[in-house]
This record gives C-alpha cells, sequence and structure tokens, in this order.
C-alpha cells in the first residue's frame, strides 16, 4: 500500500536561493527525510488565475517570472515529467478546472524542488490560487486530501514573510522587529493547529500588514492546512526550517 503522504508549505526564495548553501543544504535533508512522492502538487504565490487551472501536463520551458538578475538564473533548467493521471483526477476532485497545456513551472515552484529533487525525475503539476480567500484555499486544500493517500506530495510554495520594501541588505542581517514578531506566531499557531487564528491572519497576526503587504505569499500556507484537515477542521503542523533571508522569515512547516 501507498504511504500517506505528509503536505508541506515551504518558503521558496528567489532564484538566488540556489547560492545559499545552509538554504539548499536544508532543503535536501528534508526532501531526504520523505516518503518518495508518486507526483508533486505544487500550489506557488506566483500564480493566481481564476477559475482554478492546472498548468502543463509534459515537460515544458519555465515561466521566468522574474526581472533584474544575472542572465544565468534565466539559463536554469527543471525538466521533470508532467502528470496527466494526477491532472486527471484534480479534475474529478474539483469543479470547473481549467487546463492551460503551455504553462511552465514558475521559480515558485521549480527554485525548491530543483533543490529538493535536483534529477527531476518526479512528476510534478503545478496549480493556480484561483484567490486569496484564506477560506476558500483552505476548502479547496480538503478536496485534494485523498490525492495524498496516491503518494502525491502536496506542496504550497509562498514565504512566511514578504515584505520586499523591508528587505534587510544582505541575505544574513537582521531581520526587522516585525518579522520576528509574525514568525513566531506563525510557529505557534501551526503548531497549536489554530487553523481559526491562521484564517483570520490579517486580523490575529502582530503586523500582518507589514509581514504581508499583499497576502499571496502566505495564501499557499491555506491549501496545506485543508489538505491535513480531519473531520473537524483541526490540523497541526511542525517547523522544519526556520530562520531568516534578507530579513524575511523563511520558517517551512510540514503537516501529517
Amino acid at each position: 500500500m501507498t504511504a500517506r503522504m505528509p503536505v508541506l508549505y515551504l518558503s521558496h526564495g528567489a532564484p538566488p536561493l540556489a547560492d545559499d548553501e545552509v538554504w539548499t543544504g536544508q532543503l535536501a535533508r528534508w526532501s531526504a527525510d520523505l516518503p518518495r512522492p508518486r507526483a508533486v502538487l505544487m500550489v506557488s504565490a506566483h500564480w493566481e488565475e481564476a477559475p482554478l487551472t492546472i498548468g502543463a501536463t509534459r515537460t515544458v520551458p519555465l515561466v521566468y517570472d522574474f526581472w533584474g538578475f544575472p542572465r544565468h538564473y534565466y539559463e536554469v533548467t527543471y525538466e521533470a515529467p508532467g502528470a496527466p493521471e494526477l491532472a486527471d483526477a484534480v479534475r474529478r476532485m474539483l469543479p470547473d478546472v481549467h487546463h492551460d497545456p503551455e504553462r511552465g513551472l514558475d521559480h515558485g515552484a521549480y527554485v525548491p524542488l530543483k533543490e529538493m529533487y535536483p534529477d527531476a525525475d518526479v512528476p510534478v503539476l503545478q496549480m493556480s490560487m484561483p484567490t486569496l480567500e484564506p477560506e476558500r484555499l483552505f476548502e479547496i486544500g480538503r478536496k485534494l486530501a485523498p490525492l495524498r493517500d496516491q503518494g502525491v506530495l502536496i506542496v504550497g510554495s509562498g514565504f512566511t514573510t514578504h515584505n520586499l520594501r523591508a528587505m534587510s541588505p544582505a541575505p544574513d542581517a537582521a531581520p526587522p522587529a516585525f518579522t520576528v514578531e509574525f514568525d513566531d506566531w506563525a510557529e505557534r499557531s501551526v503548531g497549536a493547529g489554530d487553523v481559526d487564528a491562521l484564517l483570520d491572519f490579517e486580523a490575529k497576526a502582530p503586523a500582518a500588514r507589514l509581514a504581508h503587504p499583499r497576502t499571496e505569499h502566505f495564501a499557499p500556507l491555506f491549501v496545506a492546512l485543508g489538505a491535513d484537515a480531519d473531520g473537524t477542521g483541526g490540523t497541526r503542523g511542525r517547523s522544519v526550517i526556520d530562520g531568516y533571508w534578507f530579513g524575511m522569515a523563511k520558517r517551512s512547516f510540514q503537516f501529517g
């Protein structure tokens, strides 16, 4: 029998993540400790599209959705196989699923996957976020939860804090106080399984507007929470990666 897969929420980093030996090592060790997935379903902060849309089910070029970086970051490849069977399963579970056969993996997907599965030998399907509303994303996650019993690793890829205007000047620079406060709150809330507080984070979390001037990088967490929720909506996660990168919290969680 296929072991039930965990669910992840990870902070994915920009393309220069590949130059950070600490963080890349953390991602590699994390994946080594996970059961081997049959496929990965990736929900990235960098794809908002409604109705909900699934990407390519074959190998297509990556989406280099960033600007102003050195040329070599635009020459990165990650030729993971597509996951057409997973795409069919998602269509059965969710209503009104659209398909964009030319949409490749964006950097919220391939940047961490390249560190976690460097051989690009695990099929990957990326799915858009049709909304940033926490409750709706949570419900999408709940509907996708049975995929875990089919060997699918569901990954929400965002950033635990994401305020580019308040970035620190160096990767190892001290983070601003609001980042530390929000990061601590997120760790405690996820560890306690306080789904209600997490879904209402804009009102409940300290410095939420500073930590997330726009909420798309926290939003993939709600899909992960839903995919791990039991019948009462309760879920608990544990922190796997912590610390800061250019002043932003790179905390990442595992559920189940």
